[in-house]
Formats: structure tokens, sequence, C-alpha cells
């Protein structure tokens, strides 16, 4: 498959602190290598995600967001948005829209990546798709196409000085039917740093690191790579 992307800026979207880095870490560490601004922008206080029945919903909080931070750090990122909706809540709302618009109007990215709304289960990984997750795909593609696009879209947005923005490709993270897969070989072992930081989602980093380093292995050889990570491409006209 093509993989000539070498994009200047690009926004990763999605729900959750982690969200990202299991999905995209090794595409974010790629780009970046090429010389590419990336962004984060987590939709989600990530105030949920935790079977440790002695945390707080505060204390993770804050505890995810400097995970976020440090692994956006390892990827070679300039930084992470917090936009703080509540965990498990997340509904496709024009608020949510306008905040995602304002993010990408100001980032101005060539590529979004974010997670394909579409992917409701997987039964063959025995896998249902957070809610979240799929809202969180949704409004951001809603977000980039009509209406970060359009400058009568909010315009109270365009009358604060948030001028349009057309976001050329948006890479979808889907695991079981990739149109567009990047090879991740030479920035896999970044992606493992990157997930190492979420020690509050990562329990055992060994068994990750065996499954991720499979599932890599699987999805970049369909390509003629030894590692990769698998999206549906959408390059807008």
């Amino acid at each position: 498959m093509d993989n000539s992307l070498k994009p200047k800026i690009v926004l990763g979207i999605a729900a959750h602190p982690d969200d990202l880095d299991f999905g995209a870490a090794g595409t974010m560490a790629h780009f970046a290598k090429q010389g590419a601004d990336i962004h984060y922008l987590i939709i989600t206080d990530g105030s949920k995600g935790s079977d440790d029945m002695n945390i707080s919903s505060v204390e993770l909080v804050k505890m995810r967001e400097n995970e976020q931070k440090n692994a956006v750090e390892i990827i070679g990122g300039k930084g992470v948005t917090f936009l703080g909706y509540p965990d498990g809540e997340l509904q496709i709302t024009l608020e949510l829209k306008k905040d995602i618009i304002k993010v990408i109007r100001t980032i101005k990215p060539d590529i979004v990546i974010t997670m394909d709304p579409s992917m409701l289960y997987s039964a063959k990984r025995g896998f249902i798709n957070h809610p979240d997750h799929r809202a969180a795909g949704q409004a951001t593609l809603d977000s980039v196409f009509p209406l970060a696009r359009d400058h009568l879209a909010f315009p109270e947005l365009f009358e604060s000085g948030y001028l349009p923005h057309k976001t050329p490709t948006v890479l979808l993270t889907n695991f079981d039917n990739p149109t567009f897969i990047v090879d991740i070989t030479d920035t896999l072992q970044t992606k493992l740093l990157a997930l190492r930081a979420h020690a509050s989602q990562v329990g055992n980093m060994e068994d990750a690191t065996k499954w991720l380093t499979e599932g890599a292995e699987m999805i970049g050889k369909t390509a003629g790579y030894k590692y990769g990570e698998g999206f549906v491409r959408i390059d807008i006209r």
C-alpha cells in the first residue's frame, strides 16, 4: 500500500488518554521523525477507567493527564489539549463539535487521526468498541467535514478569529479492515514506550508488548512491512 503521506501538522483526536497511543502512536512517531508537528486532543477526562477500588476520580484524572503528556513527549509530539468531558458519558452534541472545530481551526492539520466510528465491535478479537470512542470518532468526522471548513458554521467562531480550515486527509484507526498501512518498523519501540507511560491503564506491560507486537506484525505483513498500523484513509475532495 502507498505510504507516501508526509504531513507537516497532524492532529490526533480521541475520547480518552491512551486511545491514540494504542491505535496510532507508531504512526505519530513516524510522522514526527519526518518533521511533522504532532498534537493530541483528548475529549474526556478519563475519570472512570480504573479497577483500583482505592482511587478517586479526581486522582485518576490528574494521573491520566500526566501519563498522556508524558506519552506525547515520548513520541515527539508538540502538546496535548484536554476538553474534560465526563468519561463514559460522551454524546455527539453541537457543543462537542464546536469545541473540536476550535482546535482544528487553531492547529490547521494536514491529517486528522481518530477512531473509526463505524467499528461497533469485533467478534474476531472479542472486542466491543467503547461508546465514547464511537462518539468521538463521529463528532470528529462531522467537525472535519463540513463544519470546520464552512465559515457560516458556528459564525461566532469565525467572528472570534477561528478561520475556516479544510483538512486534506483523515486516518481512521481500524484494526480489522484497514485500507492504508503505515510502516512503523522504526517506531514500534517508541509506541511501546509511549504505552508504558500509561501505567494506570497497562497492568502487565510484558503481555501488552507481546500482543501489540504480534498485532503490528500481522498488519504490517499485508503491506510488506515488518510492523504496521492500519487505518481507513479518506482523502477529502
